[in-house]
Parts: structure tokens; sequence; C-alpha cells
């Protein structure tokens, strides 16, 4: 087992991910959004080359590496009805990048869900998760879904249909992500979904898992993010049940506090965003330890 985080809610700049990786004193960045020098901020595997050769040249001298990468590849912001060759041109981009850099993950998602209509258009999703999926693992890559505002994460059932037809997919597991979105698998009005149910569904196909927790407020109906285990999204009995069973795998923050991905309206100053950070990976620190002293040391 190992601590990471997706690096870009530190800072935008390679500099700042950098040095809050090396102040927490792991060993990796999840990589998703980056800026490096005079090029503008992009994904990993969208910034021009000579970006690209930066960051990596700063990664070298820093002695870190980059575990896992956090695509765009089929994210809530992609429609099912929009062209697939885009997707494919990312993922063309993706695999030489993480193949120099020793990448072993990067996290896909399943389209955005379609609002407007009861048609989801199933089986143009897991064609398509299966061609990304089969290109990913000719090339030794481990493509990972996660539960997110996509097809697959509507709710376990749509998660395990899609496993079921997308062969050699992994899941990456995201512990905040449930409060948010609503259990489309049950009538209207859809309720919240349940984490601690939806995890032990996609238990078995966890290989990597974001750690981001949160509360509903109904009053505001939208989610208010707190450090982990303030939230209601089961941080601690998920992890402690990983750790449990021999879980080695990769375990990565992704605060929201500061800033929030797919919400450009939520914003900070870049010191607040790094100081978050840094404590909400002490936080997460802390309590794997108390959780790996309690298995060790059972009452």
């Amino acid at each position: 087992m190992y601590l990471t985080g997706i690096g870009d809610e530190a800072g935008a700049c390679i500099d700042a991910q950098i040095k809050a990786t090396t102040e927490l004193g792991w060993k990796s960045i999840e990589g998703r959004n980056v800026q490096v020098g005079d090029f503008p901020k992009g994904n990993f595997h969208d910034v021009p080359d000579a970006a690209f050769d930066a960051v990596v040249a700063k990664l070298e001298e820093a002695g870190l590496g980059i575990c896992c990468f956090g695509s765009t590849i089929g994210n809530w912001a992609k429609k099912i009805t929009d062209p697939f060759e885009p997707t494919l041109e990312e993922v063309a981009r993706a695999i030489p990048r993480m193949q120099r850099l020793g990448t072993k993950f990067i996290r896909i998602m399943s389209y955005a869900v379609r609002e407007d209509s009861d048609d989801q258009m199933e089986a143009e999703r897991f064609r398509r998760l299966r061609e990304i999926t089969q290109r990913f693992l000719d090339a030794g890559i481990q493509p990972v879904h996660e539960n997110c505002m996509n097809y697959g994460g509507m709710s376990w059932r749509h998660a395990l249909e899609l496993l079921e037809h997308v062969p050699g997919l992994k899941w990456v597991w995201d512990t905040g992500n449930p409060i948010f979105n609503a259990d489309r698998s049950k009538p209207k009005p859809w309720p919240r979904q349940d984490p601690m149910e939806f995890y032990q569904k996609v238990k078995p196909w966890i290989v990597h898992v974001h750690v981001k927790d949160c509360r509903w407020d109904e009053d505001k109906n939208d989610a208010d993010y707190v450090y982990p285990g303030e939230g209601d999204g089961q941080v601690r009995p998920v992890l402690r049940d990983l750790l449990a069973g021999g879980y080695d795998g990769g375990i990565s923050i992704e605060p929201h506090l500061a800033v929030v991905f797919h919400d450009a309206s939520v914003t900070s100053d870049a010191g607040r965003e790094y100081s978050t950070y840094v404590e909400y990976g002490r936080r997460l620190t802390r309590m794997v330890q108390e959780i790996l002293t309690e298995l060790k040391n059972p009452a």
C-alpha cells in the first residue's frame, strides 16, 4: 500500500505538486492537470511535448513517479453521442507518455449520463470502453474506471453491468462521489447512493482508491467537502476493510476543499490550495497509521 494524491489540487504548477508530495514524504503523484514554465495548464496527455518533457525532467530530478494518469477519457464532460475519434486520439497520446514514465494505471470513465433521455445507449458505451480498455491492456497499462458522474457511476448495478461487458477493466473507488450521486437503479425520486453498499459490490475490482469526503446539504442541493473521516463517505471503514484484506494499491487524496476539478466556480489562492492539500495528506496518513495499528493489535 502507498499514499499519493492528485497533484493539481496542491497547485497547477508541477513545482507545487512536487513540493507538496516531497513534504508529505510520498514517492509518487497521481497526474491530472499540470502546468510548467510558460506553457498553459493541461492534462498530462494533452500538454505539448516540450511541456511534458519539462515535467518529466522535474520529476526525475525530484525522484518522484506518476502512479496514475487522471485522464479526461470518457469523462463527465464527454457525451456518448460525440464522435469516438477524439477519444482514441487521447488514448494514443496517453500510451507513450505513460510508458515513458512507467505509469501503471490510467483513470477513465464511461461518458456523461444522458439526462434528457431514458436511453443511455449502453451498447455503444460498452463497445467504446472495450476498445479503449483493450488498447491500454495491449500496451501494458491498466485502465481503471471511477464511480463518478458517468454511466458506471449511476449505481452499483450500472457499475457491475459495465464491468461484465468490458473484460479487463478494473475500478478506482472514490469514497466521496456516492454522497452527491443519485442511485439511478431505484425508482424516482432517486435517493442518494449508499457508499458502503456500492463499495462492497465493486470491491473485487478495486485496484486504486480516491479519498474525498463530504456531506450532502439538502438546502443547497450540493455537497460540502470536509477532511477525511468527517463526512459521510465511510472513509475509515472502507480503508480498514481494504487494509484488513491485504490491499496493496494506491490511496490517493482528492481533497476538493480548496478547488473542485469539475466546478470552475470553486477557486482559491495558491497558498490555500497548497496548505489544504498538505494538511489533508497528513490527516489521511494519521488515519491509515491508526488503522494499521488497530489491525496489528486488535482489542
